[in-house]
């Protein structure tokens, strides 16, 4: 599908993220995700739909590419272009990144792109969002390959890679300077970034954190490169399935996605949905809200200031 995202007349551009569905071969419980991408799709009615990792939990899956054309299908029925990220069950089946990604490219309304081969991941690509006079972008949305397991000893998730920053950082100074100024942007990638905690641990916050945030353990740089680079307002992961909190570190609001899948686990009264994310044209913000399962949504989430902590001199 070509690229043809665009803000409406009234001057507004909304996604839709779906995080964490852990769809494995359309299972009973597969079907309740099903139901409420399809409700929430039909509710917001979203200028794009973007899915930010483990859309599979590969490694359950009898034939990993056959259950992505089943999400692709759900994605079909609700009628909006999308794009993806890879998260870091997906390709732990019978499916590689790059035959998923081939999956994902089969739809007629999928934006997704496998990003250039000599940059690790797959899946870094950047869209561009036209203004409504329809003449040139004026908004843009990154996605970025965040990998699955660290390939050194020290254990845990992977970074995103110096090669990835260094392409984030041409693409960004490469609209900077054809537009003459940093564009409103936003990132999606799966595995949130070190300072997720820093956020959480040292400014207020809203929404919840009920199990502990999961990054890598190298941090690698990337976020002092979107400080640097000017244009990202928000960042947008998934990855901890209990957790939906979002928070302003210097000037980037780093933000959690509401978990979507039914086939993993979770936590009683605390339902599944998806977040939502508004851009206004020309403005350098965006709104964002909750939709649950149940049909409600969520504006205002409940606030989480840090501890007050007292140094002493010795």
């Amino acid at each position: 599908m070509k690229n043809e995202l665009r803000f409406r007349e009234n001057g507004c551009f909304k996604i839709v993220q779906f995080t964490d569905i852990h769809w494995q071969n359309g299972e009973p419980v597969d079907q309740k995700s099903a139901a409420l991408m399809e409700n929430v799709s039909r509710a917001e009615s979203p200028d794009l739909i973007v899915l930010t990792g483990d859309i599979l939990s590969g490694g359950g899956c009898d034939d990993a590419a056959e259950s992505l054309r089943q999400i692709v299908e759900i994605l079909e029925r609700c009628g909006f272009p999308w794009a993806a990220v890879f998260g870091n069950h997906d390709d732990e089946g019978t499916a590689s990144r790059h035959e998923l990604m081939e999956v994902m490219q089969e739809s007629d309304l999928s934006l997704a792109e496998p990003g250039p081969e000599e940059i690790p991941g797959v899946g870094n690509y950047v869209l561009t969002v036209e203004g409504s006079d329809k003449t040139k972008p004026v908004a843009l949305l990154y996605f970025i390959d965040s990998g699955s397991y660290a390939s050194t000893d020290i254990g845990g998730y992977d970074w995103i890679r110096r090669a990835q920053i260094e392409w984030f950082l041409s693409e960004s100074a490469k609209y900077t300077a054809s537009a003459g100024h940093p564009l409103p942007a936003l990132a999606f990638f799966h595995i949130p970034i070190p300072e997720y905690d820093e956020v959480w641990d040292f400014h207020t916050c809203y929404g919840v954190k009920y199990e502990n945030v999961c990054p890598p353990q190298i941090n690698s740089g990337f976020f002092a490169a979107l400080h640097e680079a000017g244009d990202v307002m928000g960042t947008f992961v998934g990855h901890e399935h209990i957790n939906d909190f979002w928070g302003d570190l210097h000037g980037i609001r780093l933000c959690y996605g509401r978990t979507t899948g039914y086939n993993c686990y979770g936590k009683e009264g605390f339902p599944r949905g998806a977040r939502v994310i508004q851009l206004r044209e020309g403005e350098r913000q965006f709104e964002t809200w909750l939709h649950l399962d149940n049909g409600t949504t969520v504006r205002e989430q409940q606030e989480h200031t840090p501890l007050q902590r007292t140094f002493t001199e010795d």
